[in-house]
């Protein structure tokens, strides 16, 4: 694979995915609870011609502590609503993708699919999503609607918790579905306009969903018309058998976290045999390798910084992704070593933003480019064009026209 169809995207997160980062970001402490810090994040990765940015969320304080919030006091806590802040980014941006991420397990999908309807609109067809689950009881403790039991990484093979993350994900594949079909309620003809009878709308056109599962009862339609993509992308981050399967079932683009090239053709692998397993119809899933990035003009300098901010966080870092310390074209070399492993495209995590962010847009992609692997710049078109995946047609057209 040495073609220019790598998909290239920046998850923000904070100050930086390090636990330290706001001690050496550039970027002022409170920077990211303002608009303007976003917008400048935004700018810089579209800069770049990167495909997307995703945007952290979550129901709880940050933590170090597997559930509930820990006794830190020298870390970042406090984020703002990743669905507004991409909201704000639209009108502000051209190009990239924006994928805010929002929590199923305590969030109803007529409310997740109107806001990221909304999105896509007003982007002008560049929305995604990013489900995920809420599996900490200190989440739950916010609302009061159920009970969830601590979260005990040691218990994780228990059958108890196997049943419980067995629901808790089959509980966000009905929330995307869900959203789905109310996406789909409008047909893209819906609104007509016709002044002469005086009809803004063809009823015919609007459908009810008539969904009904162990969580959720919704009848529809959505009270957003159907938006330029027909469906916003969906994105889902993927670590094991459960979640791959959620993802090939329900899912555009699924990140996944290999340590390697022979690690990451064994998830892309992984990942193909799910979509078989599960009857997957249509596009195949765009795999994207999800690398914590942290990175300086030679591997010694940026292993030093690497040091210091383990130094400031008393511990070495740990992360569910591929940690990588060097230089921008050692970074690009793995870039291409994993491509040609089979995964479509990366998602890195900057280490410290604005700074490694910088890095990638500037360093980073210039030395994709010299090796013939990322575009110069955008195509015309949305976030599915730019990724390659076909615009839906609306089930329910498709049932009135047969």
């Amino acid at each position: 694979m040495t073609d220019k169809s790598l998909h290239l995207a920046v998850a923000l997160d904070g100050l930086g995915w390090h636990p330290a980062a706001w001690r050496l970001s550039g970027a002022e402490a409170t920077a990211p609870l303002t608009a303007r810090y976003w917008n400048a994040l935004a700018g810089e990765a579209e800069r770049g011609a990167l495909d997307l940015l995703t945007i952290e969320d979550s129901l709880d304080l940050q933590t170090s502590a597997p559930d509930g919030p820990d006794d830190r006091t020298d870390q970042v806590r406090g984020r703002l609503d990743a669905v507004q802040i991409a909201a704000r980014l639209a009108p502000l941006t051209r190009h990239i993708g924006l994928i805010p991420t929002t929590s199923t397990t305590h969030t109803e999908p007529f409310h997740l699919s109107t806001a990221i309807a909304t999105l896509d609109h007003v982007s002008g067809g560049r929305a995604g999503w990013r489900p995920r689950v809420s599996a900490r009881r200190a989440e739950a403790g916010h609302f009061g609607r159920r009970d969830i039991p601590p979260l005990d990484p040691a218990r994780l093979d228990e059958p108890e918790v196997v049943r419980l993350v067995g629901d808790l994900f089959a509980e966000a594949g009905d929330a995307v579905e869900v959203v789905r079909r109310l996406w789909d309620s409008w047909q893209d003809d819906a609104v007509i306009r016709d002044v002469p009878t005086g009809r803004f709308v063809d009823r015919e056109r609007l459908h009810y969903i008539d969904f009904t599962g162990r969580w959720f009862s919704v009848k529809g339609p959505s009270i957003v018309p159907r938006s330029p993509q027909g469906q916003p992308v969906v994105a889902a981050l993927a670590h094991s058998s459960v979640p791959y399967a959620f993802a090939a079932r329900h899912a555009d683009v699924v990140f996944v976290t290999p340590t390697d090239p022979g690690h990451a053709a064994a998830i892309v692998a992984e990942v193909r045999a799910a979509e078989e397993t599960v009857g997957r119809a249509g596009a195949p899933l765009r795999i994207l390798a999800d690398v914590v990035v942290l990175l300086d003009d030679s591997s010694t300098s940026a292993g030093q910084r690497r040091a210091r901010l383990d130094e400031w966080h008393g511990a070495p870092f740990t992360s569910d992704a591929a940690i990588f310390a060097g230089t921008p074209g050692q970074l690009a070399d793995l870039v291409a070593a994993w491509h040609r492993a089979g995964v479509d495209g990366f998602r890195l995590r900057p280490g410290v933003l604005p700074d490694d962010l910088i890095a990638i847009t500037r360093a980073v992609v210039p030395a994709l480019r010299e090796r013939g692997l990322f575009r110069a710049g955008y195509p015309v078109g949305t976030l599915r064009d730019l990724l390659g995946l076909p615009r839906p047609v609306s089930r329910y057209a498709a049932v009135a026209t047969a």
